[in-house]
């Protein structure tokens, strides 16, 4: 399983001096572009032949609350979901183990804006 440790800047951090909620999309996001270089997915080289991988739906269950210079680390599974979507798994753990946020995130793959057939390059990637 894929694991990015990270930690909380101040800035991200709302007047209640907890990590904003929007801030932890980035988070998964980020973990989500790390996993797939890890993997050696080469995005700009499909994107020249029209190919995408497009978020179509996110899931969050906030467990608790990560605070101004928390570390953390995100952890992210891909699983399949059909002929054209993919969901991410992810985790976000304090440095503690303790369960912050549980996340999905549902992608499709499109090429020039029409969903086709995972890429070989994303189905070699996938658990499920």
């Amino acid at each position: 399983m894929f694991k990015l440790e990270m930690r909380v800047r101040d800035y991200e951090c709302d007047l209640q001096g907890v990590v904003n909620n929007a801030v932890y999309q980035n988070y998964l996001e980020h973990a989500r572009h790390e996993f797939l270089l890890a993997n050696e997915i080469n995005f700009p080289a499909l994107a020249k032949q029209g190919i995408d991988l497009m978020v179509v739906r996110s899931e969050i269950d906030y467990k608790a609350s990560l605070r101004p210079h928390d570390h953390f680390y995100i952890t992210v599974e891909m699983i399949k979901e059909g002929r054209v979507k993919v969901i991410f798994l992810q985790n976000i753990y304090r440095a503690d183990g303790a369960l912050m946020v549980a996340a999905k995130t549902y992608g499709a793959t499109v090429k020039n804006g029409r969903p086709v057939r995972l890429v070989e390059e994303l189905a070699s990637l996938v658990a499920g």
